[in-house]
């Protein structure tokens, strides 16, 4: 009999959801869109129930693009990847939200981040956290709600209030209840976790006047976390068995288990992991140090930067400006050209993230003539987002004293050849790009099939990996002279200065 493996990617703009086997030949796919709300400038909310509503409908869409009858015993595995700092309250007599969930690029909490920052306190949470004072993070938006929302601090205290990043939300409905959970990856994203102590941190917690009473239990990422239970099109007692935060997970589903080894995740945002191993590399250069997951007793760290705008920039050429009709449309643009006309795009639409954290920048385009085009600025904007990887590695090479011999890429973005290419000549690295670029549902399905003993290791898993031909499709080899990178470095960082 077949054994399934569901994986559920919950994002940013909608929810995915692919049903692996176990020889993770993909089996069916389905995916949802969900409504982006912005109440007021640097403000982004979604609504609890539309993100849950998409994950059942792309999970019906999914198992029945299996095309079979799935039963209980088949399904032997659900895991769960996730928008990370994604902030969510509600009731837990039923479930029901007390807010809107204040989204990971919300910038509402900017001045409290900076309050704290004049109290001296971000050096507290940067040891503690390996994570830096930024409104990216969800300590300061739980915070937030907790003084905004009436009563809610009251009710929380009383032990009446769940807080869960969106996992935790997720493994609540998909349990019925039963379980209010999350994994170390995701806890790491809080501001409230001692990464050191591997708990929640009780002079944190006190700092941003927090109840423990609302946190949820952490777990390592691949064990089994609770049952299905009264989740339309899905069985009962299916166990979720895998959690990761997204990023973490394509870290995972990229098969980086090596000291060393790095991808970059183009999505909505951008973000660069190198896996460090059991050491915690504290930054000195604007990074992040975050937990990758965590196996049984054995915790692997990482080193991440963070940008909050890739992918989404060329969702502004398409909604804002209409200068595309589809995200695919931007390549063939780009290429109309031989270089972008001296145009320089700083992606800082939702401020600027590692290695600046400058939560009050604002996107810049420099250079225009009056012989710019749009397919000028359509390339400026594809070498915007590769300028701001090359930030990224240099100062991620620098903290961790490792030279990067290849980058990993996956997301949506990944796709883009000329965006690739850049990306390899304006690093002088190689890029390697997999078959499977959904690599946080495929690092979900991993840890979820370890989770449920499918496969006993990660050296398991990396075997399936790579007999599923899910390694490496095509590289992109660097060409570029180095007085062009240079140029094209000098021109992005004048252009960030004006940000």
């Amino acid at each position: 009999m077949s054994r399934f493996i569901v994986a559920i990617d919950q994002g940013t703009t909608g929810s995915t959801v692919l049903v692996f086997d176990d020889k993770l030949a993909l089996r069916g796919r389905g995916y949802r869109e969900f409504n982006q709300h912005f109440p007021k400038p640097g403000w982004v909310e979604h609504d609890p129930e539309e993100i849950w509503t998409s994950v059942q409908g792309a999970l019906a869409d999914a198992i029945h693009g299996a095309g079979t009858t799935v039963e209980p015993a088949q399904i032997a595995a659900l895991g769960i990847t996730n928008q990370r700092e994604t902030t969510i309250v509600w009731e837990r007599a039923t479930g029901k939200p007390l807010h809107r969930a204040i989204v990971w690029q919300d910038r509402r909490t900017a001045d409290a981040c900076a309050k704290l920052k004049a109290e001296g306190a971000e050096r507290e949470f940067q040891e503690r956290t390996g994570l830096v004072l930024d409104p990216y993070f969800s300590g300061t938006k739980l915070a937030w709600l907790l003084d905004h929302v009436d009563g809610l601090r009251a009710r929380a205290e009383r032990g009446e209030v769940c807080f869960g990043t969106v996992d935790s939300y997720l493994v609540w409905r998909l349990t019925g209840g039963r379980a209010h959970v999350t994994d170390v990856s995701n806890a790491s994203r809080t501001l409230l976790y001692d990464l050191h102590e591997m708990r929640w941190s009780p002079q944190l917690l006190e700092k941003l006047r927090v109840p423990r009473a609302m946190l949820p239990e952490v777990r390592p990422s691949a064990e089994i976390f609770g049952q299905t239970q009264g989740v339309p099109g899905l069985p009962d007692g299916v166990p979720v068995a895998g959690i990761a935060g997204d990023q973490q997970a394509a870290l995972f589903g990229q098969a980086c288990f090596q000291v060393g080894e790095a991808k970059c995740t183009y999505g909505t945002g951008a973000f660069l992991l190198m896996n460090t191993g059991d050491r915690a590399v504290a930054s000195k250069s604007g990074l992040l140090t975050t937990i990758a997951w965590q196996i049984g007793r054995d915790v692997s760290y990482a080193l991440e930067g963070s940008t909050f705008v890739a992918g989404a920039m060329v969702q502004w050429l398409r909604d804002g400006l209409g200068l595309i009709q589809t995200a695919r449309e931007v390549e063939d643009l780009a290429r109309s050209v031989p270089d972008s006309g001296g145009v320089v795009a700083v992606p800082a639409l939702a401020g600027l993230g590692a290695p600046f954290w400058r939560p009050e920048a604002r996107g810049v385009i420099t250079g225009l003539t009056r012989g710019t085009t749009k397919a000028h600025l359509a390339r400026a904007v594809l070498e915007g987002i590769a300028l701001q990887i090359a930030e990224l590695l240099g100062a991620m090479q620098s903290d961790s004293g490792l030279t990067l011999a290849a980058l990993k890429v996956d997301g949506g973005a990944a796709a883009n050849d000329l965006l690739m290419q850049f990306q390899a000549d304006i690093l002088s690295v190689e890029i390697v790009r997999p078959q499977m670029v959904e690599a946080t549902a495929l690092g979900a399905a991993l840890l979820g099939g370890i989770g449920a003993g499918i496969w006993k290791s990660t050296a398991d898993a990396a075997k399936a990996w790579q007999s599923a031909g899910s390694g490496e499709v095509r590289r992109f080899t660097p060409a570029m002279p180095r007085t062009e990178i240079d140029a094209h470095l000098r021109r992005w960082r004048d252009a960030v200065e004006k940000a």
